[in-house]
């Protein structure tokens, strides 16, 4: 397995187990205490973000544009290396279960303890590193920062990490599957 699809696996994966050990180490949970709250928090977050999307396509025309065509670019990638929905599924879940995981769970909480208010940003501004764009789609790079905010709001106001990995896997399964479909 190579190209993007295996740097991409190998990515998550490295987040992911980075993230879970941590917050398995230091005793953190995955979950809050009330499922009547997660679910519709992270519905909320989801149109949030679409609603972000819409907005940063509206301030940044042309770079949302070039962000995209770099979305369809990973897309015709992913669809010459073979792989379809059910494989984009899978990408889309370990990526938002990882991120979160590693993002939130594990960074955001412990920068919080250290810097409070200012954990926040970090935890966003490292979220944002994480996604990096040419100068040209910047507004992919601010997006996602603006994103890592949200997520991490989410997750301060239910003290879980369901709404963010709900929100966040339902928004890159969409976004893998437009990219591929593009």
């Amino acid at each position: 397995m190579r190209g993007p699809w295996a740097f991409l696996l190998f990515l998550q994966g490295g987040l992911l187990l980075m993230g879970a050990s941590g917050m398995l180490l230091l005793g953190l949970p995955l979950k809050g205490r009330n499922p009547w709250v997660e679910v519709p928090a992270g519905l909320l977050l989801l149109g949030l973000l679409q609603g972000l999307e819409g907005l940063f396509a509206r301030l940044f025309p042309a770079s949302f544009q070039e962000a995209e065509r770099l979305h369809r670019e990973l897309g015709r990638s992913l669809k010459a290396a073979g792989l379809g929905p059910p494989a984009l599924l899978l990408l889309a879940l370990l990526s938002g279960v990882a991120e979160e995981v590693s993002f939130r769970g594990l960074l955001q909480t412990l920068l919080y303890a250290k810097f409070g208010a200012w954990g926040l940003l970090l935890q966003a501004l490292l979220f944002a590193l994480l996604h990096p764009a040419p100068r040209k789609a910047f507004a992919y790079t601010l997006y996602t920062g603006v994103a890592g905010l949200l997520f991490g709001l989410a997750y301060l106001l239910t003290g879980s990490l369901i709404p963010g990995i709900l929100a966040h896997v339902l928004h890159n399964a969409r976004g893998f599957y437009e990219a591929w479909r593009g």
